[in-house]
């Protein structure tokens, strides 16, 4: 199943960027990250996409909890891939968050969105660890 974080703004710092590019490394490409302008604009025709929405308010699960969703998600088969979105400095619009099919909140601390776009694909990585029965989770 194709995974996108979406973040509605740009990975500026270099840091930041090699610590994403390492995850996508050792997820073999299986998660991209779209910057983009307007999350709203982005998914207006994603129907068969299975959108995250990630907010302070959103259900907090374990990491666990987090591969057991992902799990869940793609045993369904009605989606074709699993979208992340990630506000920018005002957070996701009323429309985006209706729209979302799950609220996901990483903490109740506030994360600069390069941050929370890090945090996220390490927690897409532990996840499929923890769904192949690997030792990484630890």
């Amino acid at each position: 199943m194709n995974i996108k974080i979406l973040l509605e703004g740009k990975l500026r710092e270099s840091f930041y960027k090699e610590g994403v590019f390492e995850y996508q490394k050792r997820l073999l490409g299986r998660v991209e990250v779209v910057e983009v302008q307007s999350i709203e604009d982005y998914i207006k025709n994603k129907s068969n996409s299975f959108l995250i929405s990630m907010e302070i308010g959103g259900k907090e699960l374990s990491s666990s909890d987090f591969a057991t969703k992902i799990r869940e998600i793609e045993s369904e088969g009605y989606y074709n891939e699993i979208l992340f979105l990630i506000g920018g400095a005002e957070g996701l619009s009323s429309v985006v968050r209706n729209k979302s099919n799950f609220s996901l909140s990483m903490s109740k601390m506030t994360f600069l969105h390069q941050e929370a776009v890090l945090i996220l694909i390490e927690q897409i990585y532990r996840a499929y660890k923890i769904l192949n029965n690997e030792p990484y989770h630890k």
